[in-house]
């Protein structure tokens, strides 16, 4: 039965096993703004006097009121990207889904558009990104999932038509003042504001909305995307038949079609349930601080969103201890691998890549197809819950993470322990049969009184996470 544009449709929605068995995915979070090789929002804050990126560009290519975002955008050529080797980095280090940035809060689309001309086709790499991604993922067999980031963009953009407050170019417009590039700069002065996060991040604009709308629509027409990403809360506001909603419906509808039945998933920000019920929640850069009943998704990168050569990347240590934790309370992880310009990875991208495969090929049982055990795990220590922070935890070999498969518990021992020893304490009720370490073999254990103490070889297999496989007695 087809999808209608209402929450009392689309909260019927249920979460496709694709999904729910996936785990990881990669991010390629990537466009113009790379360009510069200098971090996140640069087409906004290029036009912020003052900022960091509005320095850096007015000393790299000049002030913006004479070599503006419509200049780098040309720049951006995208000459050595392989969508192929790509991928197969991407599914030799875990990843199960994949997901390409269909359009940012720049108004720049990376793909062949009828609703823009400022396309990654007609304007700079002459490439359709999408589609070359997607022929990728599917020759790998991977889902297919596109971000979009244009709700925001109609106030996000509006800087562009300032000017500088000072200095020599004091009061000389930014080229975004100029009718003839009103297409990407977009109709938005009156959203005119200098602060570093824009108010209000959605427009109350009737005719963007529309626009928003057709573009989507076209993205979902054109990809048949396995998984759809809002960057926000659903478009725009919760009435029924809003824009936001008549895109669910088409997103799970044309999933229907082909398949049978709908397999797409969609995703956005806004944590309350009766909203996120139409989808998969997505946190950004946090997590849920335990179990959450239904599928969930942390989206995270491993340095800045955009190329950034300022960035301190995290280490695969902290990835993979990330994947644990979010894995055993219910959730996937969608991690972006910064691409430099021209579409490849640098050398320390590549080595965490190939640092998450060692990872995964030993202990992917424990993590692919699992579900949440009664409990997440135990131990002194837990991952801050406050907005957007990411600090690696200071574990200790009394911390686990659970999950589990049919009769097998899968505990991951989050730091390794000085005596050799793995001592769990959540099993009470629970008849261990045997456990093995995985990478390793089976291991010797003694369980009383509910604990488990299982004897530990000499040198870890892994130095990050190893995990125990542990075959209970059926009931």
């Amino acid at each position: 039965m087809p999808f209608d544009a209402t929450f009392e449709s689309l909260t019927t929605f249920e979460c496709p096993d694709w999904f729910r068995d996936a785990k990881l995915g990669i991010w390629s979070h990537w466009g113009p703004q790379s360009v510069p090789r200098y971090g996140d929002w640069y087409a906004r804050n290029m036009y912020r006097e003052g900022s960091d990126q509005y320095r850096y560009h007015l000393r790299t290519y000049g002030h913006p009121s004479e070599f503006g975002y419509k200049d780098v955008v040309q720049l951006w050529k995208a000459e050595r990207f392989d969508p192929y080797d790509l991928m197969d980095r991407f599914v030799a280090a875990g990843a199960r889904y994949f997901v390409a940035q269909a359009v940012h809060h720049d108004n720049f689309f990376n793909y062949e558009s009828t609703v823009n001309r400022w396309n990654s086709v007609k304007v700079g790499p002459g490439k359709d990104i999408l589609a070359l991604w997607k022929a990728a993922a599917t020759e790998r067999g991977l889902p297919f999932g596109i971000t979009e980031h244009l709700g925001a963009a109609l106030g996000w953009m509006a800087v562009n038509k300032g000017s500088d407050k000072q200095g020599p170019y004091a009061g000389v417009p930014y080229d975004g003042t100029d009718p003839a590039n009103r297409d990407l700069y977009l109709d938005n002065s009156r959203y005119q504001q200098d602060t570093e996060v824009p108010d209000p991040w959605y427009c109350d604009d009737p005719e963007w909305h529309r626009h928003w709308l057709e573009a989507v629509t076209e993205m979902i027409d054109r990809y048949q995307p396995d998984l759809l990403y809002s960057d926000g809360p659903l478009p725009f506001g919760e009435a029924d038949y809003t824009p936001g909603l008549r895109a669910v419906s088409q997103l799970y509808n044309t999933s229907a079609r082909i398949h049978g039945t709908n397999r797409a998933v969609y995703q956005q920000k806004d944590r309350r349930p009766e909203v996120s019920a139409v989808g998969v929640m997505d946190i950004e850069r946090s997590q849920t601080p335990g179990i959450h009943p239904s599928p969930w998704q942390t989206d995270t990168s491993v340095g800045d969103w955009f190329y950034n050569v300022r960035d301190v990347y995290k280490t695969a240590r902290h990835v993979i201890e990330m994947l644990v934790d979010i894995v055993s309370k219910n959730g996937n992880l969608l991690l972006n691998i910064p691409q430099l310009p021209d579409g490849t990875l640098d050398a320390e991208c590549t080595q965490l890549l190939d640092d998450l495969g060692a990872w995964t090929s030993v202990c992917g049982e424990g993590i692919y197809g699992t579900r949440p055990f009664r409990v997440f795990g135990e131990g002194p220590s837990s991952v801050t819950i406050d907005g957007f922070t990411e600090d690696r935890v200071s574990w200790t070999s009394s911390d686990f993470r659970f999950t589990t498969r049919a009769n097998t518990l899968y505990a991951f021992q989050m730091a390794w322990p000085d005596d050799g020893r793995a001592v769990i304490r959540s099993l009470t009720g629970d008849a261990v049969r045997t456990v093995r370490l995985l990478g390793y073999g089976p291991v010797p254990f003694e369980q009383a009184h509910g604990i488990l103490v299982v004897q530990l070889p000499a040198t870890p297999p892994l130095d990050v996470a190893n995990c125990l496989a542990v075959d209970l007695q059926a009931d």
